[in-house]
C-alpha cells in the first residue's frame, strides 16, 4: 500500500460521510446576483486506479531506493536517462508515446514541481473522494512510479486546500492560499487561510489568513518574492475583485486600487483563477475569459485599466500558457486560438492555426524545446462526449499544429498536465466531480526523445555532468557537459504549479551561451520580470535532443 505516516481510514470515513453525492456531472449553481458558479458537489463515479473502472491491483514494484534527498541537501534534479523513455512505435519521433496508466494515491488535482525534483501533490483522499483536509502526496520521479515512489502524508493544518492556488516562493518553500471550507455540514464554502509547504520537513503549517477568502485564487509571483493573489470567490456569490500580496517578511496587504469586478469579478467568469502573466515592465496582464484585457499595477495600493487590446471570446474552462517572454498562447472558443504579445503597449492580438476540436478543461504545457503541448479535455464540458484522448503540439516557428500520441484515460475537468525535469510530461488526475475519477496518471515523452530514423527507440542524450545550483538574473551560470557532447541550443523552463487547466508558474526563456571544451557558459537575461526568479529546469540540446535538465535557482 502507499506509505503513511497515519493511519487514514478514519479520515476516509470521516470525509466519505461529509461528502454530498451529487446525481449529474460538474453543472452550475445560481447565486443571488444571477452569476452562474461551478457546482463542485461530489458525487458518485466509477473510480479508475489506472487497469480500468473499479479494477485495483498492484503496480510493478519500481526500483527500491532512499526517499529523494530533501532540498537543504541538493537543489539538482538527477532523473534517470535515456534508458527511463519508453520504446516506442514507428511515430514515435513526431506523435510522441503515452506511458502506459499508472495508479496514482490520489486524484492530485494541484501539482508542483519542487525544486529538488519531487511533486508535491493534493486534491483528494486516498478514495479520490473531493478534499484536502486530511492528505497530500510526494512523488519522486526518480524512483520510477511504483508504490515507493509516492509518500503520502496527513495534512495536520485542519484546512481544506481542494482548489486553492499555489506557488513555489524563493527560498523553495510552497505557498498555498486559499481553498475550500465546510459551513454547518455544507461544503464548497471559501476560506482565507494560508500554508506553507517545506520541502525540507514535507510538512504543512498554517502561517494565518488573507485579508479575503478565496476558492480559485490565481498565484503571481513578483522578483522581489512577493506572491500576487488574484481574484476567486469569497461565497457563492460574493466574489473577491481586491488583489492581495504575501510578503514572507511582513504578511499580507491588500491593493485597494486595483480592485476591479469587470476584471477580477463574476461577470465575465474573471474570478475564477484569472490568466493572468507577468510583463516585461512588472504590471501584471489579466487575459479575460471573454473579450476584455487589463493591466494591473501592484506597487503601492495598486491600480487596474482596461486595455485597447481584445481577444477572441473565450471560456474559463480553457488553458492558455506563456510559451515564450511576453508571448501567451489562448485557446477560445470555436477552435479558436489567440496569441497576445504583452511585450506590447498595448499588447498585440493575432491569431494562429485552429485546434482539432473544442478542448474544455485541457491543460497546454510548454515542452522542453519551447513548443506547447496540449492534453485533453472534450467537446463536452466534464462529460464523455467526443473526448479528445490525442495530444496537440504547436510549434511557435511554424504556427501550425500536429496530432501526437493519443492517451488512454479521459483527462476533463481537474485533470493537470506538468513537465518534468526528465523531458517527459506528467499527466493525471481529473474528476471530485467527474464521469471518472481518476486515480491514475500516464506519462507522455515527447518527440524529442526518440531517434529520428522511426525504429522507436530513445534517443541517445546529451549530459549535464554539473552545473550551478544558483544564478542571478544578468549572470552567467556555468554547466559541465559530456565529453562528446557538442549543444547547439540551450534553454530554460520555470518549474511549474498547475491546477484547474492553469499553470501560471511556467515560462520558457531560450538562452544565449558559449561552449569551450565541456564546458557551457549561459548568460541569464538581464530583465528580473523576464528571468524571474526562481527555480528553473536547464536544458542542453544535442541534435534537438534535450539532457535531463538540472535544476537552477535563478535569484535576484
Amino acid at each position: 500500500m502507499w506509505r503513511y505516516r497515519i493511519g487514514l481510514s478514519v479520515a476516509s470515513l470521516m470525509l466519505a460521510m461529509n461528502a454530498e453525492v451529487w446525481a449529474g456531472d460538474v453543472g452550475t449553481q445560481e447565486s443571488a446576483t444571477g452569476t452562474a458558479v461551478i457546482d463542485e458537489s461530489d458525487h458518485s463515479a466509477p473510480v479508475d486506479y489506472g487497469y480500468g473502472p473499479g479494477v485495483r491491483k498492484k503496480p510493478a514494484a519500481s526500483t527500491a531506493r532512499a526517499l529523494a534527498t530533501p532540498l537543504a541537501a541538493t537543489t539538482s534534479a538527477t532523473a534517470a536517462s535515456s534508458a527511463s523513455v519508453p520504446t516506442g512505435g514507428s511515430t514515435a519521433n513526431t506523435q510522441g508515446v503515452f506511458g502506459a496508466p499508472v495508479s496514482w494515491p490520489i486524484i492530485g488535482l494541484h501539482e508542483v514541481l519542487l525544486p529538488d525534483g519531487r511533486v508535491m501533490n493534493y486534491g483528494t483522499d486516498e478514495t479520490g473522494q473531493q478534499g484536502a483536509q486530511f492528505v497530500y502526496d510526494i512523488w519522486d520521479p526518480t524512483m520510477g512510479t511504483g508504490e515507493d515512489s509516492h509518500l503520502t502524508l496527513p495534512n495536520g493544518t485542519g484546512t481544506d486546500i481542494f482548489c486553492s492556488a499555489q506557488s513555489v516562493l524563493p527560498n523553495g518553500e510552497v505557498l498555498i492560499t486559499g481553498g475550500d471550507a465546510t459551513v454547518k455540514g455544507v461544503r464548497n464554502y471559501s476560506t482565507e487561510q494560508a500554508e506553507i509547504f517545506s520541502p525540507s520537513t514535507n510538512e504543512l503549517r498554517p502561517i494565518g489568513s488573507m485579508t479575503y477568502a478565496r476558492w480559485y485564487p490565481t498565484a503571481i509571483d513578483r522578483p522581489n518574492g512577493e506572491v500576487v493573489i488574484l481574484g476567486g470567490r469569497q461565497d457563492f456569490d460574493i466574489d473577491a475583485p481586491t488583489p492581495e500580496i504575501y510578503n514572507a517578511s511582513t504578511g499580507w496587504r491588500t491593493l485597494a486600487g486595483a480592485s476591479s469586478v469587470p476584471a477580477l469579478g463574476f461577470p465575465d467568469g474573471n474570478w475564477y483563477y484569472p490568466k493572468a502573466f507577468l510583463m516585461s515592465s512588472g504590471k501584471i496582464f489579466v487575459l479575460g475569459n471573454w473579450t476584455y484585457t487589463y493591466s494591473l499595477n501592484p506597487n503601492g495600493n495598486g491600480s487596474i485599466t482596461q486595455l485597447a487590446s481584445q481577444v477572441l471570446p473565450g471560456d474559463y474552462q480553457l488553458p492558455s500558457i506563456m510559451y515564450a517572454p511576453g508571448k501567451v498562447l489562448s485557446l477560445r472558443q470555436n477552435k479558436k486560438v489567440d496569441l497576445v504579445n504583452i511585450n506590447n503597449n498595448p499588447p498585440v492580438v493575432t491569431t494562429t492555426a485552429d485546434m482539432d476540436q473544442m478542448r474544455y478543461w485541457a491543460n497546454a504545457t510548454v515542452l522542453a524545446d519551447g513548443k506547447v503541448l496540449v492534453t485533453g479535455g472534450s467537446s463536452v464540458a466534464n462529460e464523455l462526449t467526443d473526448v479528445a484522448y490525442s495530444a496537440q503540439i504547436w510549434t511557435p516557428s511554424k504556427g501550425t499544429w500536429t496530432t501526437a500520441a493519443s492517451a488512454s484515460k479521459p483527462r476533463l475537468y481537474h485533470s493537470i498536465a506538468l513537465l518534468l525535469p526528465d523531458g517527459s510530461v506528467l499527466t493525471g488526475a481529473g474528476g471530485a466531480p467527474g464521469p471518472v475519477n481518476n486515480l491514475n496518471a500516464e506519462i507522455y515523452y515527447p518527440p524529442y526523445l526518440y531517434k529520428k530514423n522511426g525504429s522507436g527507440q530513445p534517443a541517445p542524450r546529451p549530459t549535464i555532468l554539473s552545473a550551478s545550483s544558483s544564478v542571478g538574473v544578468g549572470k552567467t551560470l556555468t554547466a559541465t557537459v559530456g565529453t562528446s557532447d557538442t549543444i547547439n541550443r540551450v534553454t530554460m523552463v520555470r518549474t511549474g504549479s498547475v491546477t484547474h487547466s492553469f499553470n501560471p508558474d511556467q515560462r520558457f526563456i531560450p538562452v544565449s551561451f558559449t561552449q569551450s571544451g565541456q564546458t557551457i557558459s549561459v548568460t541569464v537575461p538581464s530583465n528580473s520580470n523576464v528571468a524571474l526568479p526562481g527555480y528553473y529546469m536547464l536544458f542542453v540540446f544535442k541534435n534537438g535532443i534535450p539532457s535531463v535538465a538540472k535544476i537552477v535557482h535563478v535569484t535576484l
